[in-house]
């Protein structure tokens, strides 16, 4: 369940969410301006899991106080607003409000927007980072298999990619050939050591300048050589 600061200059207002928003297990806090959701802010910004912000209050509007509660968190913001011009929409999304909801609206609807908005948030947070690689200017982006040399996407077959992330993964390591073929052909691989080096030759060509970071091992194998 969430803290939620609801922030409207209505009493009647701030009962309404209040009381639907408990209902549902969630913890409720109340500012009657912008000033004051500032000031909680400043106090402790990580305090508050979801804000519910009505756009024209006294002495700070909605806006205004969005904008200096960004500066401190990151926290999902919900405008409530009897306005619902384009312009004030796009303004508050400007801001970085994550949904706009107008006056009068449904309490029900307005718990659904925030389970909404909050299952998206945990979602960013919790997807796992893309995997890449960088060495001066050769760029590995394993999760798409794209591979780019100076900026520019090298077309390697889908073995010389294998080859290549095997080498990487494995990077400051001497590997075998023995152990480049197993693990990047396979144990059914019926070939010899001259198709490792055929590759290899080719991946050479392919990453241009930064073929340097394969380095040659006589008698043993092959090593990919970075920081």
């Amino acid at each position: 369940m969430y803290h939620i600061l609801v922030v409207d200059d209505e009493e009647k207002i701030r009962t309404l969410i209040r009381k639907y928003a408990e209902f549902e297990g969630h913890q409720v806090t109340e500012a009657e301006n912008g000033m004051e959701a500032v000031t909680l802010f400043r106090e402790d910004p990580d305090r508050f899991q979801v804000v519910i912000m009505d756009v024209m209050m006294p002495e700070l509007d909605g806006f205004s106080a969005v904008a200096e509660i960004r500066k401190l968190s990151s926290v999902p913001v919900l405008m409530l607003s009897a306005r619902g011009e384009e312009y004030d929409k796009i303004h508050g999304f400007e801001l970085g409000v994550d949904d706009y909801v107008v006056k009068p609206f449904s309490p029900k609807e307005l718990m659904l927007r925030i389970h909404a908005v909050m299952n998206r948030v945990g979602a960013l947070k919790s997807a796992p980072a893309r995997r890449a690689a960088s060495f001066e200017g050769l760029s590995i982006d394993f999760d798409g298999r794209i591979v780019t040399v100076d900026n520019e996407r090298a077309e390697l077959s889908p073995k010389e990619y294998d080859l290549l992330v095997y080498l990487v993964e494995n990077r400051n390591i001497a590997l075998t050939r023995e152990q480049l073929i197993t693990n990047v052909w396979g144990y059914d691989f019926y070939g010899d050591d001259r198709t490792l080096d055929t590759h290899i030759k080719l991946l050479r060509k392919s990453l241009g300048p930064y073929s340097k970071f394969i380095v040659t091992l006589r008698g043993v194998g092959y090593r990919f050589e970075a920081r």
